[in-house]
């Protein structure tokens, strides 16, 4: 649905231009042709672009390179129902992604190199942003036998993960971190020991209160522990999908100081919410891992500041009213977040100690970089795929005004500031605001 790039000349002038990794936060503008980058920067102007473009006045809002989200979970195929790939792209369009990277635990799982090629080509047919699939680590993400890492890598595969589970064979998982690093695959992992995780919600006071069953912290430590020695061991690339306690931080920066290759991400539920925001067993906030305490979520900001945590994700996963609007220990665990993790994000910038071009590089560029895409640069040559946002623009969340099939936003009737006003990918605008 991407199709061919714009063939006209478009120049977006007017802007606060954002991109730290290629140095640029200056007044400014972008000037794109046939889906690529030809000029960005201060020299881009209405007066310097001419009359052979069109010229899009952009108000002093901020220009920043498209998001590229690391963790995208999808009904397509198999469960429709949830979501689709277009119904996805259109939530991702809307909320300033411009390339969304899709989980394996499909239907059927993503294992094969056909499937690869099948989820490629329904979203080269439907979807409105960019679509890479991560393919799973081991057959049918049973954890019994390896899949053929070269082969899915050859199909199209930008990365290898099990999803919501943990390899919990060792030498499984030694083996695929070893074809990992002779194919330069990166290796995602769900950092959570499963004989520890039978609970509903983080461990502690509040679960204890609610009289629901607790999932510590330390299974994501003792998983994570282990997966840092098979890497250290192997030299594999490895990405921890999502962190959520203080605890693993602490993981996360020795292997880090000991150079090993290791990447870690949080979701944006993680870095605005905890676990009291569950309240009256609210289902719509109970997610994997579960939302920590407020001590947690300060220091998972903290680390998103201060470049120890990497890559900020949506985790974005639908799920629908049969499986959510139940008592809390029997709901389905996940939450829809494309569409509004700008927002939430920009919400960091208002009201924590991260700047705002640490959210742009943690939300676009460091995925881009760790997964070695193309996008996510503004920069002349890159592709023409960025977005303009308006930091200050008021919006409540609401189920009917949600793309996603499904509905279950932790930040529904919520009033969220600042958002995307128009999503650029391959240089052909896939959403504007329309109030």
């Amino acid at each position: 649905m991407i199709g061919s790039p714009a063939r006209s000349r478009r120049a977006y002038v007017n802007a606060k231009v954002l991109a730290p990794m290629q140095g640029l936060d200056c007044e400014g503008g972008i000037l794109v042709e046939d889906g690529w980058i030809l000029a960005v920067g201060k020299a881009v102007t209405r007066e310097s672009v001419g009359a052979t473009s069109t010229v899009i006045d952009c108000k002093g809002r901020l220009l920043i390179p498209g998001l590229v989200d690391m963790r995208v979970f999808t009904g397509e195929p198999g469960s429709e129902y949830r979501e689709t790939l277009a119904s996805a792209s259109e939530a991702a369009a809307a909320g300033g992604v411009t390339t969304m990277i899709v989980m394996p635990n499909t239907k059927p799982v993503i294992d094969d190199a056909a499937i690869v090629d099948y989820v490629l080509r329904r979203a080269r047919d439907t979807a409105k942003v960019r679509v890479a699939p991560m393919a799973a680590v081991t057959k049918g993400i049973a954890g019994e036998q390896m899949a053929e890492i070269g082969l899915l890598k050859r199909a199209g595969a930008v990365a290898v993960t099990d999803a919501v589970r943990a390899v919990t064979n060792a030498n499984i998982f030694r083996r695929a971190l070893t074809y990992a690093r002779d194919f330069d695959m990166l290796v995602v992992g769900h950092a959570e020991e499963p004989s520890l995780s039978g609970g509903v919600m983080n461990a502690g006071e509040m679960a204890s209160r609610l009289g629901l069953a607790g999932i510590p912290a330390m299974s994501e430590v003792i998983m994570l522990e282990r997966d840092l020695r098979l890497v250290e061991m192997t030299g594999a690339r490895y990405h921890v999908a999502q962190v959520s306690s203080a605890l693993s931080l602490d993981v996360i920066r020795r292997a880090k100081d000991k150079g090993l290759p290791v990447t870690c991400g949080v979701s944006i539920h993680h870095l605005v919410l905890n676990e009291t925001d569950i309240g009256a067993y609210r289902t719509f906030f109970k997610l994997t891992p579960p939302l920590r305490s407020e001590d947690d979520r300060r220091a998972l900001v903290a680390a998103v500041a201060d470049g120890t945590i990497d890559v900020i994700v949506s985790s974005h996963d639908p799920q629908s009213d049969d499986t959510k609007r139940l008592p809390f220990g029997e709901a389905a665990f996940g939450a829809v977040g494309l569409e509004t993790m700008l927002s939430s994000a920009l919400t960091l910038s208002a009201n924590e100690n991260i700047s705002l071009s640490r959210l742009v590089e943690a939300l676009s560029q460091r995925p881009s970089s760790i997964l070695g895409l193309e996008q996510g640069r503004l920069q002349a040559g890159a592709p023409a795929d960025f977005t303009v946002v308006d930091p200050h623009m008021s919006w409540k969340v609401e189920d009917a005004s949600l793309r996603s099939r499904s509905k279950n936003s932790p930040y529904e009737h919520r009033t969220l500031e600042g958002r995307a006003v128009e999503t650029v990918v391959a240089g052909r605008s896939v959403y504007e605001y329309a109030p």
